[in-house]
């Protein structure tokens, strides 16, 4: 293994870690709304790329990326349609972390491989394998398990792997340095999260300054656990092979699962136990049947060097 993969996957493994422990950081703000959080981490996430750029010399980059990208109706609208599944999967996230669905979220972290799949298929017109389809399958049948035994549709699960899954989709359209992408998301939403906690501060219900130094602290720091795996990630993703990294994103929700479980004592029944065992078994196939594929794929192009 050569040196610049070694490194490409503890970057991308401590990315991972860090949004698998990150629960617990919301958890510390669960006296605060979901709304609230939510602004302050757009707004402070903007605050913290825009100090980062400067301070890593990629502003003017970003400046004429601004430029190229306002005479382009379609990378605009792609922006504004990121920015809007990524708000909306933060949501869900905070809500569900702090309205003790730690589990359930760790599901949709589990099977948004599979939704970004299925949107493949649906969106871009490709077409299923055999294989895909009995992983589908599996997976299907663990969220029918999981319906039947709330009694509702999962749909802080459906909700994340779906947002995320969208919001990778335009990203696919948007071709830009991770960071500077990360800061033209959060400009587009940062004047609606700044409305937001005004109306909030008219209305008397405003947490951030009115409360103690700690939440405050807290709330600003929003911002910087919110950059910081995506920038060690994206480090991470240059320099080791997709399946490793299809490997390595199973860190994230394993660790929620366990925290919700372990740590912040979350229901977990037989039906947890039998639909996560479908999920596992669909992403044990898939992640076999692509590394089988990547050192096919690797063995024809040594052959024909």
């Amino acid at each position: 293994m050569e040196q610049d993969e070694k490194k490409g996957i503890m970057y991308a493994a401590f990315s991972y870690i860090f949004w698998g422990v990150l629960p617990i950081y919301w958890k510390w703000l669960q006296h605060v709304s979901a709304d609230e959080i939510l602004a302050n981490r757009i707004l402070w996430s903007f605050i913290f790329m825009i100090i980062l750029l400067v301070i890593t010399k990629k502003w003017k980059k970003f400046v004429d990326t601004l430029k190229n990208i306002k005479s382009n109706r379609k990378i605009v609208l792609s922006l504004i349609v990121a920015s809007i599944f990524i708000t909306l999967n933060w949501f869900i996230y905070i809500w569900a972390v702090n309205a003790d669905h730690i589990v359930e979220a760790s599901l949709g972290y589990y099977i948004n491989p599979l939704i970004s799949i299925l949107l493949g298929v649906f969106v871009l017109k490709e077409k299923l394998s055999i294989i895909q389809i009995i992983t589908f399958l599996l997976a299907a049948l663990g969220v029918l398990i999981l319906t039947l035994s709330y009694g509702h549709f999962p749909w802080i699960a459906f909700g994340l792997a779906l947002t995320f899954g969208l919001y990778g989709l335009v990203k696919k359209v948007i071709k830009v340095d991770s960071s500077i992408g990360l800061t033209l998301e959060t400009m587009t939403v940062t004047p609606f999260a700044l409305m937001f906690l005004i109306y909030l501060s008219v209305k008397g219900n405003l947490t951030f300054f009115t409360g103690s130094a700690e939440t405050d602290l807290l709330l600003i720091g929003g911002g910087v656990v919110t950059a910081t795996p995506l920038l060690f990630f994206a480090k991470g993703a240059q320099a080791i092979p997709m399946y490793l990294l299809g490997f390595l994103q199973y860190i994230a929700p394993t660790i929620m699962l366990i925290l919700g479980v372990f740590f912040y004592s979350e229901q977990f029944t037989k039906a947890h136990m039998w639909a996560f065992i479908c999920i596992w078994s669909a992403i044990i196939i898939l992640s076999v049947t692509n590394v089988y594929k990547s050192s096919k794929w690797k063995k024809t192009n040594s052959l024909s060097a």
